[in-house]
């Protein structure tokens, strides 16, 4: 395996790849979904506020796609790496994970909505 760095709509990926020597492999070359970059949430607005005790993080679609399977619900505890739903972009799923340990305040989108770059999809507290 071979780890590169791939730059898209400014935002960067580390992918790892198979190489194949001899011709055509049965198996085909891909790279793992890329991991989600989760940026801290501002603080919470008054609304908020009482229903979360600690900060909160946001999970961001790094691509445009559909939602193809939400994975965890609200009042759910998750872990780092915890699958937390499930993007098809290019006809590849994505399996978009938690960057930590934490609760699942809310879900921002509904299986089989359009999604883009950068939309928030899930805030953990």
């Amino acid at each position: 395996m071979r780890k590169f760095l791939i730059k898209v709509n400014d935002q960067q990926y580390e992918v790892e790849v198979e190489e194949v020597k001899g011709g055509s492999s049965s198996a085909p070359v891909a790279a793992p979904a890329p991991k989600p970059a989760a940026a801290p949430a501002p603080a919470p607005k008054a609304s908020k506020a009482a229903a979360t005790s600690g900060p909160t993080s946001k999970v961001t679609s790094p691509m445009p796609g559909n939602i193809l399977k939400i994975k965890a619900n609200v009042g759910d505890t998750v872990k780092r790496g915890q699958s937390l739903l499930i993007l098809e972009a290019m006809k590849m799923e994505n399996d978009i994970t938690a960057p930590a340990d934490g609760k699942v305040i809310e879900i921002q989108v509904t299986q089989g909505q359009a999604v883009t770059a950068g939309q928030v999809l899930v805030v953990l507290g």
